[in-house]
């Protein structure tokens, strides 16, 4: 069985004054929340096990989605007092990731097929499998050499010629969680990205859009591309 955790922890400032009263995954792009999308997205492929953690605004989070049985799902969660990171926030479910999980950016609308990633990362005994795309401006660098990613940079300072950007999406085995923290803040792209891609057997999988919502030019972005699709 595979399980999934989709990223829903922050406050979504950029977002501001959408999120000023709702978390930044339930800001509807045309005429659902963005986490639907995941979920419904999740499901289609027979990923049914799901966590979500949140803080901001939680409560509208738990009380639209419950416990996931109308979408098909099942769905736990967790709230953060304080953030955790998208890699901390994995302790927050203590036992779940037994199995090969996806992690998912709840504030990034794809077009990636989870089924094909997941063959893919089965097939070639990955340790980890990130979903890249082409973009001009890359925030997480993944660099590339043939099919495999060995190194990861986030925010780079300067362009890296044999680099693809990290799309937010992938795939990880339960052995992955030694390289994540018992507590405290644990980020992916800083933290656990670059030490999992020079040390273990990492791929990639490419796909075609990926779109950061959490700005407003990159919610309109998503509202076109959901409509054309």
């Amino acid at each position: 069985m595979v399980k999934a955790i989709i990223l829903c922890a922050g406050g979504g400032t950029r977002l501001e004054p959408l999120t000023n009263s709702k978390p930044k995954p339930m800001i509807e792009v045309c005429g659902k929340p963005c986490l639907q999308y995941h979920i419904e997205t999740l499901k289609k492929h027979g990923i049914t096990d799901i966590a979500i953690n949140t803080s901001h605004f939680p409560e509208q989070i738990i009380d639209y989605f419950g416990n996931g049985s109308k979408f098909g799902v099942n769905i736990k969660y967790s709230v953060e007092k304080k953030l955790l990171g998208t890699a901390g926030a994995l302790n927050g479910f203590p036992g779940f990731f037994d199995e090969t999980f996806f992690v998912i950016y709840g504030d990034v609308i794809h077009n990636a097929d989870l089924t094909e990633m997941l063959k893919q990362h089965k097939e070639k005994e990955s340790f980890a499998t990130l979903a890249v795309g082409e973009k001009e401006e890359i925030s997480g660098a993944c660099i590339i050499e043939g099919d495999k990613i060995v190194d990861f940079v986030e925010k780079p300072k300067e362009e890296i010629s044999n680099a693809m950007a990290n799309a937010s999406i992938f795939i990880m085995e339960p052995e992955a969680l030694k390289y994540i923290p018992n507590e405290g803040f644990s980020d992916y792209g800083f933290d656990i990205h670059p030490k999992i891609t020079r040390n273990e057997l990492v791929h990639h999988f490419k796909i075609d859009t990926f779109i950061d919502i959490g700005t407003h030019k990159g919610l309109e972005e998503a509202k076109n591309f959901l409509e054309k699709n």
